[in-house]
């Protein structure tokens, strides 16, 4: 039986106190179910908007979606996990991936490392974690036991396995790197290539006690009877699709409601995914996607 329905939004964009808390309640009204911020130099820093996102809402969950691992020393990243479960009343969802753009790397003058070398990091990483926040000395210590979630954001082979073997939540990135880009474009992967990643997932993954929740991250919201003009900015982007291709993308949700709401469904018989995550520019438009898939 399918897992019921979850629904995150990223916020991109800080705000003053009082915009950036109405900002979050709005989201909550909106019935989305996780509060998510992002880990990039520019955009805000993930613990403390998500403490101000806690004392602005009762109900939704809080993430990182997701934390560049190379940004973090596993010792002080136990700190802040564990200081912001405890502030956030054990509403804390942590997410991890390796980090993608080699341009921030180089301003905060970090080792930016191969692939592999940046995947040993991240698995270095959620293994140190795992042991400090699961010792009873560590100080302070996360309020959710028996341990705060844990979503990886995935692509590779080696990450894949890496999500298999440690994440309670295993989240698909839709895309990948266009090789050669130090800001991190990311091209999308169409839904044959989805279907491999997520098969290898599924293999990797078949002795896991405990199925993990799967996410997507969506890349385009629109509700539309003509899908071609909110397409053509993506399209410009990237020349080779036709608009039926990049309809057909699974990170591309635009058609009308009723569309997008079987697309979903469709979505969830082929792959697994129960936990999608919308941009904070398609918070609204998704609303009522959501209110139609509730219960389903």
């Amino acid at each position: 039986m399918s897992r019921p329905f979850r629904f995150g939004v990223n916020l991109l964009s800080l705000a003053p106190a009082p915009e950036w808390r109405a900002k979050c309640r709005r989201a909550e009204q909106l019935g989305y179910d996780v509060l998510l911020v992002p880990d990039h130099l520019g955009w805000p820093a993930p613990f403390p908007a998500l403490v101000a996102a806690a004392e602005a809402t009762e109900r939704p969950r809080l993430g990182t979606f997701v934390l560049n691992a190379g940004f973090w020393n596993p010792a002080l990243l136990a700190r802040e996990v564990a200081t912001t479960d405890s502030l956030t009343n054990g509403r804390l969802e942590l997410g991890l991936g390796t980090g993608y753009v080699r341009a921030e790397h180089e301003t905060a003058g970090l080792p930016w490392g191969s692939p592999g070398e940046r995947v040993d990091h991240l698995r270095r990483t959620v293994e140190e974690l795992k042991r400090l926040l699961g010792s009873a000395e560590h100080q302070p210590r996360p309020v959710q036991e028996p341990g705060i979630p844990l979503l990886v954001g995935a692509n590779g082979d080696r990450m894949l396995r890496l999500t298999a073997e440690h994440a309670d939540i295993a989240a698909f990135t839709g895309a990948r790197s266009v090789p050669g880009s130090a800001s991190g474009q990311l091209e999308p992967l169409t839904a044959e290539e989805l279907d491999e990643r997520v098969a290898l997932y599924r293999k990797l993954a078949a002795a896991r006690p405990e199925p993990a929740e799967l996410n997507l991250l969506i890349q385009l919201v629109a509700v539309t009877e003509d899908p071609e003009p909110v397409l053509r900015p993506m399209l410009e982007h990237l020349p080779r699709l036709t608009v039926e291709q990049a309809l057909a993308l699974p990170v591309v949700l635009v058609g009308t409601l009723e569309q997008i709401v079987e697309r979903v469904r469709a979505q969830r018989e082929r792959y697994g995914f129960t936990y999608l995550t919308v941009l904070e520019p398609y918070m609204e438009a998704f609303a009522p996607v959501m209110e139609a898939l509730r219960g389903a």
